[in-house]
């Protein structure tokens, strides 16, 4: 596949993971459970979606993969399944907007870690994407008192987390990535389950969860671990502040809870910035194909 080809497939998949895990804030308003249960069986779910997904795209027995994910595959093991406690107990201690806040500042973070590990410099278009995008967000959030110091540090603890992926990813490109997200999945049910009180749901609560664990879990992280291989942490991280405007949408599709003029202003920076680069990074890139085939 040329560099074109490889960015612009990036670009799709980080974006339909974007819009997947823009749905957990939905979800974890709707299951009427604690996050310690919610993520005993997501976890579980998760890790069987991934299992399934690894039976259709891996090649050769499925257990080899799990063998042969080395050092990288562990960290990243390690750091997802910490990520995603902090995630859906920082949907349940405070707003969903003031998560997707905390969260669109994962461009600068993501910026300053490239940086760090792999000297990875960004574009000043990027950067100034970046900004705009979280200006939108501040805008659409507000200052509002809303929300808890606690649930807050535990959005930023699942930003730097998020991060820290991409630089794994992007750092180690032959990183055996979904056996890696299956395995961090199944950790974290381990480490949900005695804290939680997993053996008290009903049917209902159970098949929500299950499709919480499917779709957002299985489908979006198989989705951003194959795309942002193709992108540069930084415009991988912009692309995921899409999920700020999407997810108070969702909730206001299913509770019918309008949104402020703040909300859609913000939202609406913050869909341009997303746009308007990456139509000028797909240029760009379709540029040097050119150059280099001429």
């Amino acid at each position: 596949m040329n560099p074109a080809a490889g960015y612009r497939l990036g670009l799709i998949l980080v974006t339909a993971s974007t819009v997947a895990w823009s749905l957990a804030g939905l979800f974890t308003r709707v299951i009427p459970l604690d996050s310690w249960t919610i993520l005993a069986w997501r976890g579980i779910f998760g890790s069987l979606g991934i299992a399934a997904v690894m039976t259709v795209t891996e090649q050769g027995p499925l257990w080899k993969g799990f063998i042969g994910i080395g050092r990288a595959g562990w960290l990243f093991v390690i750091v997802s399944s910490v990520g995603m406690v902090f995630f859906i107990t920082a949907l349940k201690e405070t707003t969903v907007a003031h998560v997707a806040v905390i969260y669109a500042t994962i461009p600068f973070v993501a910026a300053i870690l490239g940086w760090l590990v792999m000297g990875e410099r960004s574009t000043l278009g990027a950067i100034l994407a970046s900004i705009a995008a979280m200006i939108g967000v501040v805008i659409m959030v507000g200052l509002g008192a809303e929300g808890s110091l606690f649930g807050d540090l535990l959005a930023f603890g699942m930003t730097l987390c998020m991060a820290i992926l991409m630089v794994i990813v992007r750092r180690a490109p032959n990183i055996s990535v979904m056996p890696a997200a299956c395995l961090s999945a199944l950790v974290s049910s381990l480490i949900c389950w005695p804290l939680g009180d997993p053996l008290t749901v009903t049917v209902h609560e159970l098949l929500l969860i299950a499709l919480f664990g499917i779709l957002v879990s299985a489908v979006g992280l198989a989705l951003f671990t194959l795309g942002a291989k193709r992108l540069p942490a930084i415009e991988t991280a912009l692309i995921g502040s899409l999920d700020a405007p999407l997810a108070p949408f969702w909730i206001w599709l299913v509770f019918n809870e309008v949104p402020s003029k703040s909300t859609v202003l913000g939202g609406s920076i913050v869909l341009a910035a997303v746009i308007v680069h990456v139509i000028i990074g797909t240029k760009d890139q379709r540029l040097i194909q050119e150059k280099s085939l001429s």
